[in-house]
């Protein structure tokens, strides 16, 4: 779902057959003017979302962006000012804040969890733990952080789970299937193969014809070992029981990517408000 079709579902969900209140209380074409306050120190995210979402409800307004994502705000900066129809400001304020501070907060937990990795060559992923239908949105907000997206959903990269290599019957089974499947299907996506010891992992570089393993729930010890065995010939990933206060650890192993599915959904959404600018 792009963005421009999450926010009209959004709308839709919230308004519904109109904001009566506002509509009751406020009459039509009155100018008005909103500024979005933050109120605790964060990377922000979302400003281009929420310009979009006044738009959606009038065309003509005046956006003036003070800072811009990725940017590291402080309580009691101003991120942007909105002036519209005094309608509109209200409509749209809390669709606004609801998509500025969830992909704050996921922007700001991105960006610890990458300065804990600092000067090490590690990327840090996303997952698909992420709000169904708002993936597009909180993935971005990974990027703004800092944070590497894997993939979007089940259709742009092969991903052979423990659940796939055991209803498959094993790990070669799995594999020569999924090879036959792109051939005949002519399709080109990457392979990727989770493995949960080092057996598995064995199995893996016998059959070969994958692009990265996925070394899940190894402790650091182990993923440093795996990560020799593999010796370069494949691309590696370390998943499972990782958080801020162990992620270095990981990370000094030489794994080439850390996914971390606590990024969008062990996320706090970062406060601020919409404030009405007399």
């Amino acid at each position: 779902m792009t963005i421009d079709e999450i926010i009209l579902k959004a709308l839709e969900e919230d308004i519904g057959s109109g904001d009566h209140t506002s509509l009751s209380t406020i009459p039509a074409g009155v100018p008005g003017s909103s500024q979005l306050l933050i109120k605790e120190e964060g990377i922000i995210a979302g400003i281009q979302v929420a310009e979009k979402v006044f738009r959606a409800l009038q065309k003509d307004i005046r956006f003036i962006s003070h800072i811009k994502d990725g940017d590291t705000v402080m309580p009691g900066d101003i991120g942007f000012t909105v002036d519209a129809d005094v309608r509109t400001l209200l409509s749209g304020e809390r669709l606004a804040l609801n998509i500025l501070q969830r992909m704050s907060g996921i922007a700001t937990l991105t960006a610890r969890v990458v300065e804990k990795v600092k000067g090490l060559p590690v990327k840090i992923l996303d997952t698909r733990k992420t709000t169904p239908l708002l993936r597009e949105l909180e993935k971005m907000a990974v990027r703004t952080g800092g944070g590497y997206n894997h993939r979007m959903g089940l259709y742009d990269m092969i991903m052979i789970k423990d659940n796939h290599v055991d209803f498959a019957g094993g790990i070669d089974k799995a594999i020569m299937r999924v090879r036959h499947y792109l051939e005949v299907n002519h399709l080109e996506l990457k392979i990727e193969i989770e493995v949960r010891n080092f057996e598995e992992l064995g199995q893996v570089l016998v059959t070969g014809g994958i692009d990265r393993i996925m070394l899940d729930n190894f402790a650091p010890d182990n993923l440093r070992k795996a990560v020799q065995i593999i010796g370069g010939r494949y691309e590696t990933e370390a998943s499972g029981g990782i958080n801020l206060d162990n992620i270095h650890s990981f990370a000094e192993t030489g794994v080439d990517f850390i996914s971390v599915g606590a990024l969008t959904h062990r996320f706090r959404s970062l406060d601020m408000s919409l404030k009405a600018v007399s």
